[in-house]
């Protein structure tokens, strides 16, 4: 298999070879009216389509040679450091993703994302849920060990699905599940885990055997305590993020502290801790500064 780097020199050799070609043909012989054809077969070309042709052939030997070089180089380094790997091209990685996904479907932690709720938002809240969706579906694919996530609530005809198609490259063809029904009624309620921050319940940890529901809401259309008695109506378990355990509030010229969170920012902390098994790292790579709260300890 060529490297990404070969495929690329091949690439620019057969531009200037091409080039050269249609040089040929635009100047290649310059035969006068009267003239008698050359009796080689081969065409007759003019001093300065051939000094043209030579100064193209030394661009194609520096490149090849260049080229040899830089596989020499990166072969010495394998050498000298035989636990790097080398770099993966984009399509193993795709398909790496992809497998890793699919294995999620099995027997990976499962993400619901309520979207039930999204009726009453403007466009721009839509936008902003469209990209959070993006981001959560970004981030899992990069993980070695992602959930399999489910949009619940949600129809093909709604204003969030086309926003979701028009924001989201390649939203189609997301490896995800998309159901009309409420979450309430695709999941078991024994195995739902309504993640709020209005909880009295900390999360302690990721049951594979539980679903985790994320409520589909943005900040300019957050309701206190909306997805809390939503869970409540339907006896659903609830938790929050433990925040209160691992994080202070930080003393900020506005006085602002708010444990609400981008459903992005909630899965960055689940996807981290479910890899990490650490609460504090996870904390600490989801909760921005600009929410109030830091790490009770900064070194942990």
């Amino acid at each position: 298999m060529q490297e990404p780097e070969d495929l690329q020199w091949d690439s620019e050799e057969e531009s200037v070879l091409e080039s050269f070609k249609l040089l040929q043909i635009d100047v290649g012989c310059d035969q006068q009216e009267g003239e008698a054809l050359p009796t080689s077969s081969a065409p007759w070309c003019s001093k300065n389509v051939r000094r043209k042709q030579r100064h193209w052939e030394k661009i194609v030997a520096a490149k090849k040679s260049k080229r040899k070089q830089e596989k020499e180089r990166r072969k010495a380094n394998r050498g000298e450091n035989p636990g790097i790997c080398p770099q993966h091209s984009k399509r193993f990685l795709r398909a790496l993703a992809k497998e890793r996904l699919l294995e999620a479907k099995h027997s990976g932690p499962r993400l619901c994302i309520d979207l039930s709720m999204t009726h009453h938002m403007s466009k721009k809240e839509l936008s902003r849920l469209a990209g959070q969706i993006r981001r959560i579906y970004g981030s899992n694919k990069k993980v070695d060990r992602p959930f399999w996530i489910c949009l619940t609530g949600f129809t093909t005809d709604s204003a969030l699905y086309e926003e979701c198609l028009r924001m989201n490259d390649g939203f189609s063809n997301y490896l995800l599940d998309i159901t009309e029904e409420d979450c309430f009624s695709v999941f078991p309620l024994e195995t739902l885990v309504y993640l709020t921050p209005d909880s009295e319940h900390a999360l302690e940890d990721i049951d594979p055997n539980k679903v985790y529901i994320l409520g589909g809401l943005v900040d300019e259309s957050i309701q206190k305590k909306v997805t809390f008695q939503k869970a409540q109506e339907h006896s659903v378990k609830t938790a929050r993020l433990p925040i209160q355990e691992y994080m202070v509030k930080n003393q900020n010229e506005k006085n602002y502290h708010s444990e609400i969170l981008a459903i992005n920012q909630v899965f960055d902390i689940l996807s981290t801790y479910s890899e990490t098994q650490n609460w504090p790292e996870a904390l600490k790579k989801g909760v921005s500064s600009r929410k109030g709260y830091v790490l009770q300890n900064p070194t942990e």
